[in-house]
């Protein structure tokens, strides 16, 4: 196969012919015009043919329509003196809307633009106090109309502006969910100022180029039919009729699906500083698209850059390049000379990200007939929200979570972890923290990745200290490392943790609220329901066989991420 379509991408020898081979599978088989034909059969022969409504949004009249109510929802709200939008969402709702506002927003129109993805109390009430909630426009983004995190948060923001405008509160509230869902019905009884249908035909973490991603846009002062157009133009790239050679976004998902199947499932993404936003949503569609199975490509996303040979040979670099104002190119060239295989995107105008949006979601669809998984289900997804019902239920009737008895406590911090890490700690005579950290990271082999799955507020003193902790880890293991916040990353990367390859090494951390928030018309507090994510999560990464500890820092969490920064220093240090 030519070379024209690997132009600027850096391929050791063997993975370029195994790339080249299936490339040539594909053609030989007419696999783009199975893709485009809606053949389910190119993964597994389930559902996948109801699914690929993406491929068809940028020319989706429902699109338009989606548009043109939006300018006319943003010229009705200028009028009330709106100081703030505020998107209440998680996953596939949330994170097309968060790029955009890092990276497009221009801070026009109806206030400013926020999204807020937590159940986290101190993240909550720090946000609540920033802003009026009478003169702030509530945009509700649930798919299926039932998503918890989006359901206590709406009900927290409803009572808080009917405090203030009673039975008019309605008119602050805007939903976009699917025709006919839970969400639209409490839209209509409540009389919400506007209701958007999202694509039935489109999954949650495919939706950026529908409602979901249009609407928030227009609110934040973007032109949407920019990226319709950059969508548009990607997709023509992409038709059936195109040589496959050509065809970038098919071969980015051949050479990410061959690419794992060979052991180089760390897709690590450098970015220039403009890109850095578009990670988050390229490491949901990846990992919740390919992460089921025991297979699946493994994104990591804002982890430092380093020296060549910090990095295994499980790495594949995929450079999101701003040639505008690139300052990484002197690391990806010095990675390159040692051998690393690096995959460059040039994105030159920021409104190239309608076509980023295509270009990745066509990627994990092939990604995903590479790997014969369905590249659009989340099998594994629900096992932690049942988990979480259970011990939010325990606590309706009890008025308090079952209790758990800690392996250690030191500090104040208290350590759990899966049976066979807590056999092989007590088998080795450990007892203190950091021994117990030590015997835990001792479990990191080769191929495997670290992962932190942060329960705190997602604020910049917080993801600073858990940052130092991950770069740590890296430079002393070599392990690839993620950082996720919860709730949001069981929506995100929550999929490949229980049905992916198997190869993390995660350490949860929690914390007890010393300041709560209730859920109003609910059992339980947000404090409560944090918690019981967490320890629902947990559970079933015990359950599925997965290297577990969990840390819980109690109530003071910058003292107590201080010490669990040490005590992870002092552990790497003693391995």
């Amino acid at each position: 196969m030519p070379d024209a379509g690997l132009a600027g991408w850096s391929l050791p020898e063997d993975l370029r012919r195994a790339v080249f081979g299936a490339a040539d599978e594909w053609r030989r088989d007419g696999k783009v015009r199975r893709l485009h034909a809606r053949d389910a059969t190119l993964w597994t022969g389930s559902d996948e043919a109801r699914w690929l409504g993406w491929l068809e949004a940028s020319a989706d009249p429902r699109a338009e329509a989606a548009i043109a109510q939006a300018v006319a929802l943003r010229e009705s709200v200028q009028k009330d003196r709106i100081e703030n939008t505020v998107l209440l969402g998680m996953g596939g709702s949330s994170l097309c809307p968060e790029v955009l506002a890092r990276t497009l927003g221009r801070r026009e129109g109806p206030g400013r633009f926020h999204v807020l993805d937590t159940t986290d109390p101190v993240q909550l009430l720090s946000f609540r106090n920033r802003i009026d909630p009478a003169r702030t426009l509530f945009i509700v983004s649930s798919k299926s109309g039932t998503t918890l995190e989006t359901d206590v948060l709406r009900r927290y923001f409803h009572e808080a502006v009917s405090d203030e405008l009673g039975a008019g509160a309605g008119g602050r509230f805007v939903a976009i969910t699917d025709p006919g869902s839970q969400l639209e019905a409490i839209a209509r009884a409540d009389g919400y100022r506007a209701v958007f249908h999202g694509v039935p035909e489109i999954g949650g973490r495919y939706s950026a180029l529908s409602a979901f991603g249009l609407v928030p846009a227009v609110m934040m002062g973007i032109d949407p039919r920019r990226l319709l157009r950059g969508a548009a133009a990607m997709a023509a790239a992409c038709a059936q009729g195109e040589a496959i050679e050509q065809n970038e976004a098919v071969l980015l998902g051949i050479v990410l699906g061959v690419a794992a199947s060979r052991g180089r499932d760390k897709v690590t993404f450098i970015a220039s500083p403009s890109l850095h936003p578009l990670g988050a949503w390229i490491e949901q569609l990846v990992a919740e698209s390919t992460g089921k199975q025991g297979k699946g490509a493994i994104p990591i996303d804002g982890e430092s850059t380093a020296s060549p040979d910090l990095y295994g040979a499980d790495r594949l670099f995929v450079h999101l390049r701003d040639s505008k104002g690139a300052g990484d190119d002197a690391q990806v060239d010095v990675l390159r000379e040692a051998g690393h295989p690096i995959v460059t995107i040039a994105i030159d105008d920021p409104y190239a990200l309608g076509g980023e949006f295509f270009r990745w979601e066509m990627a994990a669809a092939v990604a995903g007939s590479i790997l014969g998984i369905n590249p659009f289900d989340q099998p594994d997804v629900e096992s932690s929200k049942v988990a979480a019902r259970r011990l939010t239920e325990a606590f309706a009737s009890s008025g308090s979570l079952p209790p758990v008895t800690p392996l250690v406590e030191e500090a104040g911090i208290r350590l759990y972890a899966d049976a066979a890490g807590a056999q092989r700690m007590r088998g080795a005579g450990k007892g203190g923290l950091v021994d117990l950290l030590t015997a835990h990271l001792g479990r990191l082999e080769k191929g495997d990745y670290f992962a932190l799955l942060a329960w705190v507020a997602r604020d910049e003193p917080n993801e600073a200290l858990l940052q130092d902790i991950r770069q740590m880890v890296r430079d002393a293991t070599r392990a690839a490392t993620t950082l996720g916040f919860g709730p949001r990353y069981l929506h995100s990367t929550g999929q490949e943790h229980k049905g992916g390859s198997g190869r993390g090494v995660f350490l949860q951390i929690a914390s007890q609220d010393a300041t709560d928030v209730p859920v109003p018309g609910g059992a339980c507090s947000f404090g409560v329901l944090k918690t019981a994510q967490a320890r629902g999560d947990f559970d079933v990464l015990v359950a599925r066989g997965r290297r577990v500890v969990r840390a819980d820092l109690g109530s003071d969490v910058p003292a107590g991420l201080a010490l669990l920064k040490d005590a992870v220093r002092r552990a790497l240090a003693a391995r």
